[in-house]
């Protein structure tokens, strides 16, 4: 099993549930603006929060912003080992380095400190801040001789990632990183691009990598606000079977057969029972040939008819309803007792 580190009350890796980060793209200068944005993070599920400390007044907000935070707080920090120190006394509850940027006699500083606050220290190694170009086995590498460098130190608290924008590059880095090492991993795929081409290359390289046992918290890095990233990681977790208790619709692809509009209906249908915390699979059917046969495992849903439709409950008939009343008598079912 792979070690385990605690980063505040989340704990990483040796068997824990995999955990969703995100990172705030507000000025973290501004106190105010990157603690509301980390409020709306949590609300929607993230279980860390990145925050970048740039500089001087960011690394004074970053000491407020920690004590008024409902999650966890990384501080991510480049090039400056003394912003790196400071964040670690403002109470970051873990941080990011590159050891490419941080020379090793500050490194040691750093590491010292996180040792006595018992804090974890990620060594993050990308594609992008390497000179020349590297395989995905030079990545791993580069990240063990890092770990080597803090275990040399006296310090065992390591998370490991090591990222390109290539899936295949970056799937296999995380294959042999797994391979060679026991410490946890974060898993990602970075500057993978605007959201909808980026979800679905972070998709493909982090669920490969988690349908393996590969992978201890994740990111789902993406040119879009935060709040994408943290839905998109969840999603990834549900899709992988790593997050159950979650109303998930399932649909047919629709066809020329379709007496409904499933599209809508399912549509609104995973609107409304976003927030429910258990697990539901709620099956909408657009005609008879993708009806209740079709939608084996579903716990109730909707077989479409032209004017009337059925609506069924473990795989048993329940009533006819006017299509009208499709969405009404879903959401009853699945505990919306308002329809709302």
């Amino acid at each position: 099993m792979k070690k385990q580190v605690q980063c505040g009350n989340v704990k990483i890796g040796g068997g824990a549930p995999v955990s969703v980060q995100t990172m705030t793209n507000t000025a973290t200068a501004d106190t105010e603006a990157t603690v509301a944005q980390i409020a709306r993070l949590h609300a929607l599920g993230a279980d860390l929060v990145r925050v970048s400390i740039p500089d001087e007044a960011s690394a004074e907000s970053f000491a407020r912003i920690t004590r008024a935070s409902p999650v966890p707080l990384i501080a991510d920090i480049h090039f400056d080992a003394v912003l790196a120190l400071k964040a670690i006394e403002a109470g970051a509850a873990k941080i990011r380095l590159n050891p490419s940027n941080i020379g090793k006699k500050r490194l040691s500083e750093i590491v010292k400190a996180a040792k006595e606050r018992g804090i974890p220290i990620r060594i993050g190694v990308n594609q992008g801040s390497v000179h020349g170009e590297i395989t995905a086995s030079g990545l791993a590498s580069l990240a063990l001789d890092t770990a080597k460098e803090l275990e040399d130190m006296g310090f065992f608290d390591i998370v490991l990632a090591v990222k390109s924008s290539d899936v295949r590059r970056t799937v296999d880095a995380y294959r042999e990183l797994a391979d060679r090492s026991d410490y946890p991993l974060h898993v990602g795929l970075t500057e993978s691009g605007p959201p909808a081409y980026g979800t679905i290359k972070s998709s493909v390289a982090i669920g490969s990598l988690l349908m393996d046992g590969i992978g201890d918290t994740i990111r789902v890095s993406l040119s879009a606000p935060p709040e994408t990233e943290v839905i998109a990681g969840i999603r990834i977790l549900r899709a992988c079977g790593l997050r159950i208790n979650f109303a998930e619709v399932i649909a047919c692809p629709t066809c020329a057969r379709t007496n409904i509009d499933v599209e809508k209906i399912a549509s609104i249908l995973e609107e409304k029972t976003a927030n429910l915390d258990k697990k539901l699979k709620i099956a909408v059917m657009g005609c008879i040939v993708n009806g209740i046969g079709e939608s084996k495992g579903a716990d109730f849903g909707v077989c479409g008819g032209k004017t009337q439709s059925t609506i069924f409950r473990n795989k048993e008939i329940l009533k006819t309803v006017p299509n009208e009343k499709i969405l009404e008598e879903l959401l009853l079912l699945a505990g919306m007792n308002d329809g709302n």
